[in-house]
């Protein structure tokens, strides 16, 4: 074990405008962005929505897989007006079914001053309820 330096943490947050109920936005360059701006060449940044119907996941930036996972999604938990959360006068069980099955955070490696992602892999933050304001997390801890 050698000793690297003083460990750093530093937040920041993302917020987001969605204009559809539904929608996948690709955050890679933004978390990329705050690594940048923290300093930090070895670490890990915790990447988390911060609302009870959306997630944060990582896989390929390709349109037909995200189509499939939506249509996976849509499979699974379906927009259907019997589910027992509707019973409190809301509309979204689903959104918050789908935010279970996608996971609502990540966390990425820091190496070396860059995000350690696969040769394919890109960060998504999946809304599942929008059409109104809301928020990711980033949260690097390292040196």
């Amino acid at each position: 074990m050698k000793t690297l330096g003083t460990v750093q943490s530093h937040t920041k947050y993302l917020w987001f405008d969605t204009k559809k109920r539904k929608e996948f936005i690709r955050i890679t360059d933004d978390v990329q962005k705050f690594l940048n701006e923290t300093g930090l060449k070895d670490g890990f940044i915790l990447v988390s929505a911060m609302h009870i119907t959306a997630g944060v996941y990582v896989n390929d930036w390709e349109n037909g897989l995200i189509n499939d996972i939506d249509a996976w999604l849509e499979k699974l938990a379906p927009e259907d007006p019997n589910y027992q959360h509707h019973k409190t006068g809301e509309d979204n069980g689903d959104a918050h079914l789908k935010r279970i099955l996608i996971n609502h955070q990540v966390t990425i490696p820091i190496t070396d001053g860059k995000l350690d992602l696969g040769p394919w892999e890109q960060i998504f933050y999946a809304e599942f309820d929008g059409q109104r304001k809301k928020r990711v997390i980033l949260k690097a801890l390292g040196i």
